[in-house]
């Protein structure tokens, strides 16, 4: 374990290092320049600048992989396959046992499961009140949903799973669940509820989109009556966004039935009348495949075990403990979940919040053009579960409702969010700390409007010119 502040901070100097375009500045409302400061990480992460040097690394060998008959194919072939089976290490699944399939990202990997769940009339799938939109939305289209509540702290109320199971039985299918929110920050008893899923003959699904860059996950073995049947996760939050996506399931599951996207690469045998599909992983993976994207996951995979996932862990808990106490001291902060200093070990570097009587919007932008400071505004994608940490009415959700079908979005709820990454340093949070205090006290340079159909602030006389930073020329 770290113990000191110091100690951390010595390494997170070392991490920072690795970070691509950490030192990149952005022009402010007052015209300097600033050193951009990124605070929403659960969104998406920048790269290790190791990932990058190992994807120019492979550009250079990189060509058509597994019927390629050049060195370049069989170098890329080979490196691609490699990836699979790191990617899998990475969560402790068995290559024996599960197989790995790249897919663009969790949303895309959700989908594909999706597709091949089949279930009867009467069967059930149990989601949670916590789902990001990912893990809800691909669920409704073919099957009967029911939803494990949130307590009124924000928790998974595990009673309520166990009043669900004796309602459903044995009709239950599958559990689907997230394995930290990217609202609360809470991390789910993920094991725990996949042992109950298998007590009564149910798969269970972890999202592990948010989870597995902050935290070391084990699948466990298929014996073990906690094991997790399905896992999916995305590179870009994983320090790696170059595209890519991962579903690990048994590969029992996969071997019969088709796939849902069919076309080149995955079929070994075709005439006019019959196809035979390619063995697994080339079966799922239609097309010419991510091939710089999969090794991009598993090189951050790789970087983020000589790390150290204890190290994540305990960097990213001092700088979300660091931050809540300074929160404390500023009464107009309004926090969505309640602080608990007792389970911050179970919480994740993330932290929604708003400011007593400002727009989340307008903080967001007043961060932004005043600050250089990047955060995530609005409802995070996961609706029902901002609902409730707001407690929102159903005489207000119906106006929310009517509100945006006639496409005007300025009054809707939502809050501000600040989510760490392991390159993320206590200073930063003094920095954050200070522009908030000056928000509070009134110290705001621009003069902001509003724009009613997005909702979105932006400073008079502003302009954002993609050519001071960026150009295809």
């Amino acid at each position: 374990m770290i113990s000191t502040k110091e100690h951390i901070s010595n390494k997170t100097e070392e991490i920072r290092k690795n970070i691509a375009g950490l030192n990149k500045e952005v022009r402010l409302l007052n015209g300097s320049m600033r050193q951009y400061t990124f605070f929403d990480n659960a969104a998406s992460t920048p790269s290790f600048t190791t990932v990058r040097n190992k994807v120019n690394e492979a550009i250079d060998y990189y060509s058509a992989i597994h019927r390629g008959q050049g060195i370049k194919s069989f170098i890329s072939t080979e490196a691609f396959d490699q990836a699979h089976d790191i990617v899998a290490k990475f969560v402790n699944a068995c290559p024996k046992e599960y197989i790995t399939i790249f897919v663009k990202n969790t949303t895309e990997a959700i989908n594909k499961l999706s597709y091949r769940i089949c279930l009867k009339p009467g069967d059930v799938i149990l989601s949670s009140g916590m789902e990001h939109h990912s893990n809800d939305l691909p669920w409704r289209r073919n099957n009967f949903v029911d939803y494990i509540a949130v307590d009124d702290k924000g928790y998974l109320d595990m009673d309520d799973l166990e009043t669900k199971v004796k309602q459903y039985g044995k009709r239950i299918k599958l559990i689907t669940l997230t394995g930290a929110s990217n609202v609360s920050g809470f991390v789910n008893p993920y094991h725990e509820v996949a042992e109950i899923a298998h007590s009564i003959g149910a798969k269970f699904c972890l999202d592990a989109a948010q989870l597995a860059p902050h935290r070391k996950i084990d699948m466990k073995p298929v014996d073990d009556p906690q094991h997790i049947d399905f896992l999916v996760m995305s590179a870009h939050k994983l320090y790696a966004p170059y595209g890519t996506g991962v579903l690990l399931c048994p590969r029992e599951f996969c071997e019969e039935g088709d796939p849902e996207f069919v076309g080149g690469g995955m079929a070994a045998y075709v005439t006019h009348y019959e196809t035979v599909w390619a063995g697994l992983p080339f079966k799922e993976e239609a097309g010419s495949p991510n091939t710089i994207g999969g090794i991009a996951m598993a090189a951050a995979c790789k970087q983020l075990e000589k790390y150290g996932m204890d190290y994540v862990a305990d960097h990213e808990l001092e700088l979300t403990r660091y931050l809540l106490q300074k929160f404390d001291n500023i009464p107009e902060i309004e926090l969505l979940v309640e602080t608990d200093y007792e389970k911050l070990e179970d919480k994740l570097g993330v932290i929604t919040f708003n400011i007593k009587n400002l727009h989340y919007n307008y903080v967001g932008a007043i961060l932004a053009h005043e600050y250089g400071i990047g955060v995530r505004t609005g409802c995070f994608c996961t609706h029902p579960y901002i609902a409730k940490l707001l407690q929102i009415d159903e005489d207000t959700a119906i106006k929310l409702k009517e509100d945006i079908i006639c496409n005007r979005k300025v009054d809707l709820p939502g809050a501000i969010r600040v989510s760490f990454g392991i390159y993320n340093s206590f200073e930063e949070v003094d920095y954050l700390i200070d522009a908030i205090r000056n928000i509070v006290d009134g110290k705001i340079e621009g003069e902001y409007f509003v724009d009613d159909q997005s909702g979105l602030f932006e400073p008079k006389g502003y302009n954002f010119e993609l050519n001071e930073y960026f150009s295809y020329d």
